[in-house]
């Protein structure tokens, strides 16, 4: 019966009582009793699979993938003076900048595709997929920006640290011209990653921390202490511990359960453009304001913001649908899934291949399904009359990747032929699927790699050579004290000071769990001599003397409650209380306020039509287009075009870009898909109102 400890417990308790039941007939081996025994724990088994399923497909209707919760720190009198995916931060991020790679991050409750789970304390590593290797979970380093060699070829110390600010100063101030920083300052997507795996491997970390792991000798262990924390109210004092489901995959011959462990990891991406400050803005979080008492700039400055980025890769933001692709779609669509960099997997299933989601160049393309997309299209149109389509059935936020890792606990179904006939052979097809979000983006600067007083870094702090950083005279130990004898002896992974204590102004606010010794520590260089330096990694935000705050972390996660009708009903009841002069047409009765005067600013979405197709096929038809209010501005007062998606009419959309032209008060297409003017089935460049 040992086997069966290492079980999903409701399975096991199951199959204890039936064996303890049939005993005596089961040593008599009495065939039809072991028959009705098997059809007993298979009809079990399956009751189990689908009561899994019921839980995942109420979690995936009641919201999206997102951030759900993090650890209680706060109470107080109102329900929102509690934590709730913030607190005193974003999903409970922190300063480790002590560490050359380890970004901080604590524990939250997350939703990935139905799947409810939570995690260890995480403070997860700067690091990537391997760009050249298939290998399971295999990552690299990914590199750090060189410093600019107008700041490298500087004659003293000091002279760097006025050129480096001036470099900080032209990021801060999105000014090229000053600096061309853009060479220098990258972003990188990082993101939260999730998969069923087979239960049959042993408990493996998915994913590298300088400071935390999974405190458990097996899955069985992890499980009970998961139970027995919430149990008794407590939590590992490290942080862990955490809770990640395990459930039964499928039955080998209908009677023997096959398991399947959740797990996930953390990795980032560098992306391969920039993304200008523009591009971000604040989730007005009304409850985290109201606790804190902060207006929306106060919010902005500080840990607990939460940003969006703009749906169109543009610095002006509009509130406008987004009907398909976005920046964050293209951003995404870079990180690849378990089988790394060289994936190459096709998504055929229902003998509809997944194509890419392009009315250009790339039309028509299949789909590499082993990177992270929620969009495609397939090349017929469905029930519904469309061709482009979603991954999953409501989940805004979920990205999804195929990967062939033996690992991985796939899926498989019996695949028939469509046209269905007395003859037809149907075929056994699997498919393996990992689930993604965007967590934050942050950008790698020239101070990880700058170290102008060329310290002595040792590598791995937990190596015989890394040790020697705090070994001191006749046995001391070394503190960083800004003395001879104190002072640290170089530097290494998780003592990372390598940046002149004059660059940071101050270090702004402080959280319980950060690590970095604020206002610098002592360091020998090479000829002995004691250097004030601060920490090199990364932080939430930087304070450069000289220039001013700049963030470096921007969390742009979702919240898995956005995905509820009941708080699609509540966010738009905020924008109409909240923006009332801009919305004062929306109300039943006007508020207090505006009935002294007619201070309605309202404006309504313009809707425009296409001309009619000429060619056929695809045959006659129109397309939809609607402008927002915010579109009409740019187009009209600063002489825009801007990118729209038209309606889908017969099987197909278009891609539009669209001018106002003041000499016929019109909107006219500037170019469809890819073609100047007009569309490939003979729409013109002209666009009429309607009322449709």
């Amino acid at each position: 019966m040992a086997i069966f400890k290492k079980m999903h417990s409701a399975l096991y308790l199951i199959l204890l009582a039936s064996w303890n039941i049939l005993g005596v007939a089961v040593a008599d081996k009495d065939s039809e009793t072991i028959r009705q025994l098997q059809g007993t724990v298979a009809a079990l088994g399956r009751q189990l699979i689908m009561q899994q399923l019921f839980v995942e497909e109420r979690i995936r209707s009641e919201g999206s993938s997102g951030i759900k919760q993090i650890r209680l720190q706060t109470d107080g009198t109102r329900p929102y003076h509690s934590t709730t995916y913030t607190g005193n931060s974003a999903v409970s991020i922190h300063n480790h900048a002590n560490y050359d790679r380890t970004i901080g991050m604590g524990e939250f409750v997350a939703v990935l595709n139905g799947v409810e789970f939570r995690t260890r304390h995480n403070d997860y590593k700067f690091v990537m997929p391997c760009r050249r290797s298939k290998d399971f979970h295999c990552t690299e380093d990914i590199p750090f920006p060189d410093v600019p060699s107008e700041v490298t070829d500087k004659a003293t110390v000091q002279e760097q640290i006025a050129e480096m600010k001036e470099w900080f100063k032209a990021w801060k101030n999105q000014d090229e011209s000053h600096r061309d920083y853009t060479k220098y300052f990258k972003p990188n997507l990082c993101y939260l990653e999730g998969a069923w795996m087979k239960s049959s491997a042993s408990l493996e970390e998915s994913f590298d921390s300088d400071r935390h792991f999974l405190d458990a000798t097996d899955w069985f262990d992890l499980h009970e202490k998961a139970r027995f924390s919430a149990y008794s109210g407590r939590k590992d004092n490290l942080e862990n511990f955490a809770y990640l489901p395990v459930i039964i995959s499928g039955l080998i011959n209908g009677t023997i359960p096959e398991l399947a462990q959740w797990n996930y990891r953390i990795l980032c991406h560098p992306l391969k453009q920039d993304i200008p400050f523009s591009h971000f803005r604040t989730v007005d979080d009304l409850h985290s304001r109201m606790a804190y008492k902060s207006n929306m700039a106060e919010l902005t400055e500080s840990r607990r913001a939460r940003f969006q980025l703009n749906p169109e890769n543009k610095e002006n933001w509009g509130e406008e649908h987004v009907y398909a692709h976005s920046f964050l779609d293209e951003l995404m669509e870079q990180v690849p899934g378990k089988d790394n960099y060289v994936a190459n997997l096709t998504d055929d299933i229902f003998g509809d291949t997944a194509l890419i989601l392009d009315q250009g160049e790339r039309d028509n393309d299949v789909l590499n399904a082993g990177y992270y997309h929620r969009w495609f299209k397939v090349a017929k149109k469905g029930a519904n009359g469309l061709k482009k389509l979603h991954r999953g059935f409501s989940d805004q936020n979920i990205f999804m990747a195929m990967t062939s890792q033996e690992k991985v606990a796939g899926l498989g179904i019996e695949e028939c032929p469509k046209k269905r006939s007395k003859k037809q052979v149907c075929e056994r097809v699997e498919q393996k699927w990992t689930y993604a979000i965007p967590l934050e983006v942050v950008y790698s600067t020239p101070l990880s790699s700058w170290n102008p007083y060329n310290l002595h870094f040792k590598g791995d702090a937990k190596s015989d050579l890394g040790k020697t950083v705090r070994e001191g005279p006749n046995g001391s130990v070394r503190n960083g004290k800004k003395e001879a004898n104190l002072a640290f002896d170089g530097t290494n992974d998780a003592l990372y000071y390598h940046t002149p204590v004059e660059i940071f102004f101050t270090n702004g606010d402080k959280d319980a769990a950060d690590t970095v010794r604020y206002g610098g520590v002592g360091v020998l260089d090479r000829q002995g001599e004691v250097r004030s330096l601060d920490a090199s990694g990364f932080r939430i935000e930087l304070n450069i003397d000289g220039v001013g705050e700049i963030r470096q972390r921007w969390p742009i996660m979702p919240v898995s409650v956005e995905g509820s009708t009941i708080m699609k009903e509540i966010e738009a009841l905020k924008d109409m209380v909240m923006k009332q002069r801009k919305y004062i047409d929306l109300y039943r009765q006007k508020p207090l306020a505006a009935l002294d005067g007619d201070n309605s600013t309202f404006q309504r979405d313009i809707v425009l039509e296409t001309t009619a197709a000429t060619e056929d096929p695809p045959g006659y038809h129109t397309h939809i287009v609607r402008l927002t209010p915010d579109q009409v501005k740019a187009m009209k007062e600063e002489g825009q075009q801007v990118k729209v998606t038209t309606s889908t009419d017969m099987g197909h959309f278009h891609e539009l870009r669209v001018k106002y032209a003041k000499r016929c008060n019109c909107f006219l297409i500037v170019k469809c898909d890819q073609t100047r003017g007009h569309c490939w089935d003979g729409h013109t460049a002209t666009l009429t109102p309607t009322t449709k």
